[in-house]
């Protein structure tokens, strides 16, 4: 929005730098989702239909609820989504007693503080960085204009880092429930194909979700985008290396909130700003519903066809 560079080629690299991110950035957030929120019985034939039931449940239920935010071009969060998904079908499925609570507050905690570090971090090197060229001619605009470029990659990277391990996870966990894997490991033809799609739905998807970041929180220009894409990415990355699953959406949009607020706190558009945090607030909660609702309806599809 800042017009840095046109639209198609920032959705390539940002495509391109997701794509390679979680070939060279650890599995921490990964095994995170596989392995620390919700703890499912070993393959048992016997059960092969809860299993199966409760994970088309839990991307049912994460999908039904980021389908409807990107509608409302609301930058909700589908790491919310996924983890409301998860709990919700494993609720519905196996009880309480299977939900590992001490990972899923860890989650909770990582996704409630790294909105506000971004905040807080954006404010201040927004401050930083107008002070630092405070006597700067106009022609540091053009400067911060190339800037954002490797800024941007960086967002892209560290999105790829954190976001993308979460699809790994869940898929390394389904492996092990259904008796492919014997361990929860990540095979090479599951991130590639995860890489592939989060790149595609990138190149494809995203104008709805990209206007909202980029005009209706805060009006951003060059200086400030390069400000929120730095404090956004090494949120995401040191997030990515301590394995805390946040949200992209999350950390970004408040980032551009903190340096809205850094330059001038009654330029921030405040009412779009809460619309996006009540979506935030309410999608574990709604995706969990979504989810639950869903188990109970491919359980009945499920009796049906072996019955047929």
């Amino acid at each position: 929005m800042t017009r840095a560079i046109s639209p198609q080629r920032a959705i390539l690299i940002a495509a391109a730098c997701e794509f390679i991110a979680p070939f060279f950035i650890g599995s921490a957030v990964a095994k995170t989702i596989g392995e620390n929120i919700v703890h499912l019985p070993a393959y048992d034939p016997k059960t092969l239909n809860l299993s199966v039931a409760f994970l088309v449940a839990a991307l049912v239920g994460a999908i039904l609820w980021n389908l409807t935010t990107w509608l409302f071009g609301l930058p909700s969060s589908s790491t919310h989504a996924l983890i409301g998904g998860m709990v919700g079908a494993v609720l519905v499925a196996y009880g309480p007693d299977k939900i590992l609570w001490g990972g899923f507050l860890y989650v909770v905690a990582s996704l409630v503080v790294s909105p506000l570090i971004g905040l807080i971090l954006g404010m201040l090197f927004l401050k930083m960085v107008l002070r630092t060229f405070r006597d700067a001619t106009p022609r540091v605009n053009y400067y911060f204009s190339r800037m954002q470029i490797p800024s941007s990659a960086a967002l892209a990277l560290s999105h790829g880092s954190n976001g993308i391990q979460k699809s790994i996870g869940l898929i390394a966990l389904s492996l092990v429930v259904l008796g492919v894997s014997t361990g929860f490991h990540s095979p090479l033809w599951v991130i590639a194909s995860c890489c592939a799609a989060t790149s595609l739905g990138t190149a494809t998807g995203g104008w709805r979700i990209i206007r909202t970041m980029g005009s209706r929180i805060y009006r951003l220009r060059s200086v400030h985008a390069f400000c929120a894409q730095t404090s956004s990415a090494i949120v995401i990355l040191g997030a990515a290396f301590a394995g805390g699953p946040v949200s992209t959406t999350h950390v970004v949009s408040s980032s551009i909130m903190g340096v809205g607020a850094g330059q001038r706190i009654s330029a921030v558009r405040w009412g779009m700003a809460r619309n996006m945090i009540l979506a935030w607030l309410i999608t574990i909660p709604a995706s969990a519903l979504m989810s639950g609702l869903s188990f109970h309806l491919i359980q009945k599809i499920l009796f049906y066809v072996q019955r047929g």
